[in-house]
């Protein structure tokens, strides 16, 4: 009997003591104790770790081109990739002088055209290069445009025009990388100062916003300096992922910073820290669940740059948390002294107005809102999604940009595509470049068949051993021994038994195979006709390393349409029905409109995949932190409608937007802004039931207003500033919906969702899958184990965790935590019991997390 009864006494205790009587923790407390009692351990690691990360962060390479993140099916990367492997792409430049006659331009062009490394100089006395004492110069060079020499020399030039008004636009170098890379530090630091300030703003002890700063630092340096794991990433990414990172995960720090103070209200610093960080870190990883849902919505993108970014940002979230749960509490116990010392008044002013203001429009503004979405939903179905940079504004303009809009201002827009078709047939090319030609959507078309080589004659003209003779001014029967020798290499001997007189070679393929006879000692020619020659060569070979490869053949098409738009892309299509008419399936349309034809259909497709991935995603984790079928659909509606409202702006304004915005957006907004709205519904659905509905929603607005102003303030700042401060058309873009999608976020969920919570509390209620235990008053004699948030009389021996108003006698032993009398009549019942701390389980997400 007495073995039986001790059994059931350790039965009682086992939660909390082992056999010998000494404490037995729950694990998550064992974890935090080791955490805290080894900070200088991790402190030690995760030193190492930053130094590792901030010598790494020079290691990553960045991707500047949107067309290096399409899908491998698509067009314009098969394009790329075969004309990487059969041409050779020299580089170029477009160089506009202003203010200056036509005189001094043309020497000018003399000047660069007698350069040994400029191959091509086009330039002319007519409008499409001297128009209103403006010259522009088509420069090409003897290098190819990833040879640093060939910038090189466009330095050089530029350096010789220093004195003149000059503009100069090429795809060589990456100066607007550069340059955004030195936007993008501006705004890091404008947003770190931002974020100080916020700080300081809403914290209760000066001492915590160094806690807080240094734990942000932290993961921002472990997320950047990681990203070479990756390889290459974006330059989205690389731009934007250290502003993003501190919005998103902002909360991270504070949760557990407010459950420290929440703690150390009953209990010293160490034991404070244990506790919250014990009860943090589940609320914590739990929050970021929304997040990282909407992040992964993006890795189902067929477009790259999505699942570049969905990886580098939850990354990043990742070290965010990694700083939270091992390096601030060891902040804390370094800082908690000085926290102490430092606290003072909230400066977040109570906003009872606003909870009074949503109880008494509870019947108007959920109707209002439905009308709204119905609008919102019909103008961001015509959001004026553009796939280039040609058609977007941004605030500020880098030096490329000013350059090429002042060269279309002078003279027009210049858009060419590739026309990549096989090779090794001279007429089918010309007949194909002639009907190209009569189209009105066609400027001009450039190939090897309808290029000049010399006195009239086409690169790829016929011409006989006579006209050769003439044209090279070498004696016939030399030039009819030649021809011999060409039919003899092609194997062509029918022409040698029916006679050279007639035969006719390709201007270009007589004049290589010429230069290779001379070259190996076959052929003796004077010194001026060896000249004339050798500079034919060397123009024809740089026109077969562009132009002709081993397997294909590419022409350039100049159009006198714009980049993008509907007219565009169908005229692509044409060209491919004109082309294969000629060449079969095998041909390809590569250029700036071509990209943005094929970013347009991979937008069509991850639009919708996004969109249905997001939703899901963010379901299931709202289903689990609920419980509830109702609560999830309520919720993601009023977020879905803050997107929807967010990207009607654009079309209602006329203002386009980069396609890649509204993927990013979207999924930030759905996976981050969402946390507001969970702060106030599981609150609010805590208090429904203790106190009336407008009371409730009083408390509930007044409880998560801190978290939303704190890190909804970063983050809209954060966007705009991104918005106003960036050249770049994608990252103004994304900078731009940001903010204003957070600041929507942020008003439908103070003015609209209390509104719903109150309407919609019945629904919540009834698709509820928790299990209901009706209240009843507990009774027993005897020897009981009590768990559970208790209100009544005890009278016996308590062994337990205990957060409680005792009116009575109590002898106990008080670990973790402390006994204080109070004095009878300065106690008041109603306050003491508004004032108990609520069991985990029920106040998961006071600390102001995401998920609460």
């Amino acid at each position: 009997m007495d073995k039986k009864k001790e059994q059931i006494e350790q039965d009682i205790v086992g939660a909390h003591f082992d056999e010998k009587g000494e404490e037995k923790q729950p694990f998550m407390v064992k974890v935090a104790t080791f955490i805290v009692d080894r900070r200088n351990l991790f402190f030690l690691l995760l030193g190492i770790a930053t130094i590792f990360s901030l010598i790494a962060s020079g290691w990553v390479s960045v991707e500047n081109s949107l067309a290096a993140y399409l899908p491998d099916t698509a067009e314009t990367t098969i394009g790329l990739n075969r004309m990487e492997d059969e041409f050779i792409t020299y580089g170029t430049a477009k160089v506009m002088v202003m203010n200056i006659t036509y005189d001094d331009a043309d020497h000018i062009a003399t000047e660069i055209e007698n350069r040994d490394d400029v191959y091509m100089l086009d330039f002319d006395n007519t409008p499409e290069h001297f128009h209103n004492f403006s010259a522009l110069y088509d420069i090409t060079f003897t290098y190819p445009e990833d040879d640093p020499a060939a910038l090189e020399s466009l330095e050089d030039i530029k350096q010789g025009l220093a004195g003149y008004d000059l503009y100069v636009s090429t795809s060589m170098g990456d100066a607007a990388a550069e340059q955004l890379a030195a936007e993008m530090q501006v705004i890091s630091v404008i947003v770190a100062v931002i974020v100080v300030s916020v700080l300081l703003f809403t914290s209760q002890t000066w001492a915590e916003v160094p806690v807080l700063i240094l734990t942000f630092g932290l993961g921002a340096i472990l997320a950047a300096g990681t990203n070479f794991i990756m390889g290459t990433i974006s330059f989205v990414s690389d731009s934007v992922t250290i502003v993003l990172q501190l919005a998103l995960s902002v909360d991270y720090a504070i949760i557990f910073c407010n459950r420290y103070k929440e703690e150390h209200q009953t209990l010293d610093i160490r034991e404070a820290d244990i506790v919250a960080l014990s009860k943090a870190i589940p609320e914590i990883s739990s929050s970021s669940l929304t997040t990282i849902g909407g992040l992964l919505a993006m890795m189902f993108m067929q477009y790259g740059i999505g699942k570049d970014m969905a990886i580098c940002l939850i990354k990043a979230i990742f070290f965010s948390l990694l700083s939270v749960f091992l390096f601030m509490p060891g902040l804390i116990m370094l800082f908690g002294k000085a926290m102490d010392k430092t606290k003072h008044r909230s400066f977040i002013p109570k906003i009872d107005f606003v909870g009074k203001f949503d109880y008494f429009t509870r019947h108007l503004v959920p109707v209002l809102f439905l009308a709204v979405v119905v609008v919102a939903i019909h103008f961001s179905n015509q959001c004026p999604y553009v796939y280039g940079y040609s058609e977007l504004t941004t605030p500020i303009k880098n030096d490329t940009m000013i350059a090429e809009e002042m060269i279309t201002e002078s003279f027009g827009e210049s858009n060419f595509v590739a026309l990549v078709v096989p090779a090794g047939d001279y007429e089918k090319e010309k007949k194909m470049l002639a009907e190209l030609d009569r189209r009105p959507e066609v400027d001009h078309s450039q190939g090897l068949s309808n290029t000049e080589a010399m006195d009239g004659y086409m690169l790829t003209d016929r011409i006989t051993a006579r006209e050769f003779a003439e044209l090279m001014d070498v004696d016939y029967e030399m030039a009819q021994l030649l021809y011999m020798a060409y039919a003899v290499d092609d194997e062509n001997y029918a022409k040698l038994v029916n006679g050279l007189s007639s035969y006719a070679i390709p201007l270009i393929d007589i004049i290589m195979f010429l230069y290779d006879e001379v070259e190996e000692g076959y052929v003796t020619l004077e010194d001026d006709v060896y000249e004339d020659l050798v500079d034919a060569h060397d123009q024809m070979q740089m026109a077969l390393d562009q132009l002709q490869g081993e397997n294909y053949s590419r022409m350039l098409v100049y159009l006198t349409l714009p980049e993008g738009g509907e007219e565009t892309f169908a005229f692509l299509q044409e060209m491919h029905t004109i082309a294969e008419k000629y060449y079969g399936e095998d041909v390809l349309v590569v250029g700036e409109s071509t990209s943005q034809y094929d970013l347009k259909k991979t937008f069509d497709v991850d639009n919708t995949v996004v969109s249905v991935v997001l939703i899901l995603a963010v379901l299931v984790v709202l289903l689990f932190t609920f419980m509830s079928a109702g609560m999830p659909v309520l919720l993601i509606a009023v977020i879905q409608g803050a997107i929807w409202t967010n990207f009607a702006f654009p079309a209602l304004l006329h203002d386009n937007i980069f396609f890649m915005s509204y993927l990013i957006v979207s999924s930030i907004q759905m996976g981050a802004n969402i946390d507001y709205a969970i702060v106030i519904s599981s609150r609010f659905m805590e208090l429904k039931d203790e106190m009336p509905k407008r009371q409730a929603l009083i408390e509930t607005l007044n409880f998560a207003f801190p978290t939303i102003i704190t890190s909804g303030s970063m983050m809209v700042l954060a966007g705009f500033f991104i918005g106003r401060l960036s050249s770049d058309g994608a990252i103004c873009g994304i900078g731009q919906c940001l903010c204003r999608g957070t600041l929507i976020s942020i008003f439908l969920v103070m003015f609209v969702l209390p509104q719903i919570l109150i309407i919609g509390a019945g629904i919540i209620d009834r698709t509820s899958f928790k299990v209901s235990v009706p209240i009843r008053l507990n009774r027993g004699t005897g020897l009981m184990r009590v768990d559970g948030y208790v209100r009544g009389q005890v009278s016996g021996l308590v062994i337990g965790e205990m957060h409680a108003f005792v009116r009575g006698d109590v002898a106990a032993i008080v670990r973790m935590g402390n006994l204080e009398e109070l004095k009878e009549e300065n106690f008041d019942p109603a306050l003491a019991i508004s004032e108990m701390p609520q069991p985990a389980a029920d106040v998961a997400g006071e600390g102001g997390g995401n998920n609460a």
